[in-house]
């Protein structure tokens, strides 16, 4: 019979340094109510996760029906020491085989969780044992990477996502204790037309010979009657599973550093945080330590994008952590922070306008290492041409839509520098993601940057990105847009190794 035990290594490993913790808090106290990290002894797996339908509860009689790891929302809390070999055991009780990816992580591709790369599949009721090691250190997560397609059930908007996080060698500190926060929307719906501001990233400089590609081919598509392509839009909004209002709150202690670890876990979405009266200290981006820690007062995250930042409990009452998109807080994204000896009901005041930009915790006066190769990308859009949905290509070429391997279009050499030179020719933003290994920033917009390592970057409308990357780790390398529907609909290619 399964049983769940604590993680294999002690509290103060756990929270984070033992100067900062005097006793362990409960899920409750975190604010955490269904981010438990849960260990099972059969069979020395380190953990064991089942793939199942599952009825959840995100505010009273408010009832989701989807696809979840354990029956929770979001799945269990992943730790592993980094560096120690683990050994994790999938259940799949669902009808349809299934891929679980490790989000971040430098993993062979067998293990990674992406058919493309040749992942084998968790089989339709059947099991897989997953044996990797943990690298790098950080905050990572894991989620289904099966295709959606037209299917609103299936995919990332589906409840298959929880978050990994890999404990370092040497501890950092600087905090009192941990949060962890998995923001996540349900029943998705399609629509038609409606584009994202973008006005919060910066730098802004549009490169006008992509803006000359991009909106005659939007012009011309819709001036031949097309619509525009199909977007989704979201009824329900929460944070670690419960809506705004609806869950346990944040209990914190005037005086008290807690490091927050934030996930956006959208199919599709960027998502805004910020705690009135407060700012986020960013230590960590995708897990990654950045070079400067910075101050900000609002958080951005594209999909699929971790950020790790301190707050100092110095503003007492009773808040709304939120989303500044009234409507969507409103529906549910956002959670309460309650100071000791405060209660009421949580207040919500905006910030100041804020732009978010990766160079602010970017090495000062630095620039990137030379790379040995350089190579470009362009993105483009069809629109609504792939039956009302719109077709995405990577330099002129759309991915099949098939969840299996397809020709490589680049091919590394192992212990090679490469530059990618990222080239958006349509008016969306990309959170764009390389599996299996870590990049670093080194030209937003048309500015130098570098130090800050990442695995998701947005690439706003019109604009220019330039990362680099060691090809370190053999195999079969997907790239992607990490938005389902761009995924789904052609936003991919693989890189090889020769």
């Amino acid at each position: 019979m399964n049983k769940q035990i604590s993680p294999r290594r002690d509290f103060l490993k756990l929270i984070g340094t033992a100067a900062c913790v005097a006793a362990l808090p409960s899920e409750r106290d975190l604010g955490l109510r269904t981010l438990q990290s849960v260990r099972d002894s059969v069979d020395s797996s380190d953990y064991v996760l089942r793939i199942g339908a599952s009825p959840v509860e995100i505010a009273p009689r408010q009832i989701v029906s989807t696809i979840t790891y354990n029956g929770k929302l979001p799945g269990p809390l992943l730790r592993f020491k980094e560096g120690q070999q683990a050994v994790v055991e999938v259940h799949n009780d669902t009808d349809t085989p299934e891929q679980l990816h490790w989000h971040g992580q430098v993993v062979p591709p067998d293990v990674d969780g992406a058919a493309e790369e040749g992942t084998p599949f968790i089989p339709a009721h059947g099991m897989r044992r997953i044996i990797f090691t943990p690298r790098p250190s950080g905050l990572r997560f894991y989620h289904t990477h099966n295709r959606a397609g037209a299917d609103l059930h299936a995919g990332q908007y589906s409840g298959q996502v929880g978050v990994v996080y890999i404990d370092p060698n040497h501890e950092p500190g600087g905090y009192d204790r941990e949060v962890f926060l998995v923001l996540k929307e349900f029943e998705p719906s399609f629509s038609q037309g409606g584009d994202m501001a973008e006005d919060f990233l910066t730098p802004s400089t549009r490169v006008k010979e992509l803006e000359s590609v991009g909106e005659p081919a939007m012009k011309s598509s819709l001036a031949k009657g097309m619509p525009h392509g199909y977007e989704v839009g979201y009824r329900f909004f929460t944070i670690n599973g419960r809506m705004l209002g609806h869950g346990e709150p944040i209990r914190v202690k005037q005086g008290e550093r807690i490091l927050f670890h934030v996930l956006n876990g959208s199919a599709t979405e960027i998502r805004s945080l910020a705690l009135p009266g407060h700012s986020f200290t960013v230590v960590a981006l995708d897990g990654n330590m950045v070079p400067t820690p910075a101050e900000v007062p609002v958080l951005w995250l594209g999909t699929a994008e971790r950020i790790s930042a301190v707050v100092e409990m110095k503003h007492p009452g009773v808040w709304i952590m939120g989303d500044l998109a009234d409507d969507d807080r409103s529906h549910g994204m956002g959670i309460v922070v309650e100071y000791a000896g405060h209660k009421g009901s949580p207040i919500w005041m905006p910030p100041k306008p804020f732009h978010w930009n990766y160079s602010r915790f970017a090495k000062a006066d630095t620039t990137a290492q030379t790379p040995d190769v350089t190579f470009d990308m362009t993105f483009a859009k069809n629109n609504a041409a792939e039956g009302g949905f719109n077709r995405w290509t990577i330099d002129g070429t759309a991915y099949p839509i098939v969840q299996e391997t397809a020709p490589a279009s680049s091919h590394l050499k192992q212990g090679k520098r490469y530059r990618i030179k990222l080239r958006n020719a349509s008016d969306d933003i990309h959170p764009i993601h390389l599996h299996r290994h870590t990049f670093e920033l080194t030209k937003l917009a048309g500015k130098d940057t570098a130090g800050v390592m990442k695995d998701v970057v947005m690439l706003g409308g019109y604009q220019e990105t330039e990362v680099d990357f060691v090809a370190d780790n053999p195999g079969m390398t997907l790239f992607l847009c990490h938005q389902q529907l761009h995924m789904d609909f052609g936003f991919m290619t693989l890189f090889d190794y020769v």
